[in-house]
């Protein structure tokens, strides 16, 4: 397969020298063409630096003494300004978490997302008006032309969410980054997006990279799934060996933690403590304070780097979850 997306030991770090935010902490992350990813940790993790970082959106205040970008054979944390702007909306999109936020409340929808078309592409005000009705429409919403003429103020939560969306997909992206593109939607709206993005892989060929700290829409989406935590790359697999055979302590502690259907008579156990401090990040393992499997080695040694437990499963842990334990 090709890869669509390389990340290679990429660090970002937000304010001054003294007292910088350690956001993320030497990610690596591999995606091929046509397929989902799935990212997934509690907020605050570092998955949405991880997106902006692909899209060169970092805030000013943000710095990468590190690491590579590699997409389509360019590393993008060396592109130009210049090319990274050809680059969004046209091969890389992104649908942020709050969609009402990411659209003009006092501009018409129609005129947003012909700017997007036109931004990429030479094409007429006819043929950009017609193509924005026609993602439209396939996004599920009725009377295109109404909700064109319509300001995003007067639109449902759902209906903007798939504006959004639209405008993310409508030049048909070779990557699309999903940040929570769900959060805040009632399960059956949920459902239908989270479907029709599977059918964008499968019909242009396109990877999403899904953000998310939903293990259910996880299950439900994912091919591959990389677990982060504090800004580290802890687990990654196939979506299957997660679930089933989970090894790193965090990983598992986020399953414990969500409810089953298939699961009676067990009670809920919630992931103790907090997230460490991302400012005075410790040289080891940083879920050592909330790890239950901790051993000396683990207060002794540098956090562990990610290594193969299994054929593509990749884990950072001293002493990996076993068998027994995960039943």
């Amino acid at each position: 397969m090709t890869e669509a997306l390389r990340i290679s030991n990429l660090h970002v770090r937000y304010g001054k020298s003294e007292d910088q935010v350690k956001a993320l902490n030497g990610v690596n992350l591999v995606q091929q063409e046509g397929e989902i990813y799935c990212l997934v940790g509690e907020s605050g993790s570092g998955k949405s630096t991880l997106a902006l970082a692909i899209m060169g959106l970092l805030p000013g205040s943000a710095s990468v003494p590190q690491g590579s970008i590699v997409f389509n054979g360019v590393d993008l944390l060396k592109a130009s300004p210049e090319y990274m702007r050809s680059l969004r909306g046209n091969e890389i999109s992104m649908v942020f978490q709050d969609a009402q936020a990411a659209l003009n409340p006092v501009h018409l929808v129609g005129p947003q997302l012909e700017e997007v078309i036109r931004a990429h592409s030479d094409v007429s005000a006819r043929i950009a008006n017609r193509m924005a009705q026609d993602i439209l429409s396939e996004l599920g919403l009725a009377d295109p032309r109404r909700i064109m003429g319509s300001y995003p103020f007067s639109l449902s939560g759902g209906m903007c969410q798939r504006i959004v969306l639209a405008m993310a997909l409508v030049l048909g992206p070779k990557l699309l980054i999903a940040d929570e593109p769900t959060s805040g939607l009632d399960v059956t709206l949920q459902a239908e997006i989270l479907e029709r993005l599977k059918l964008l892989c499968v019909d242009q060929h396109a990877s999403i990279l899904f953000i998310t700290h939903d293990m259910g829409v996880v299950a439900h989406m994912a091919q591959n799934v990389g677990v982060i935590y504090a800004g580290t790359m802890v687990e990654s697999a196939e979506v299957i060996p997660v679930f089933k055979e989970p090894q790193h302590p965090y990983t598992w502690s986020l399953l414990q933690s969500v409810t089953r259907l298939d699961v009676v008579d067990k009670n809920l156990q919630p992931l103790r403590g907090v997230p460490p401090d991302m400012v005075n990040l410790p040289e080891e393992c940083p879920f050592l304070p909330r790890c239950n499997k901790a051993l000396t080695r683990c207060r002794a040694e540098p956090k562990p780097a990610l290594a193969e437990v299994s054929p593509g499963h990749l884990v950072a842990c001293y002493n990996p979850i076993t068998p027994v334990e995960q039943t």
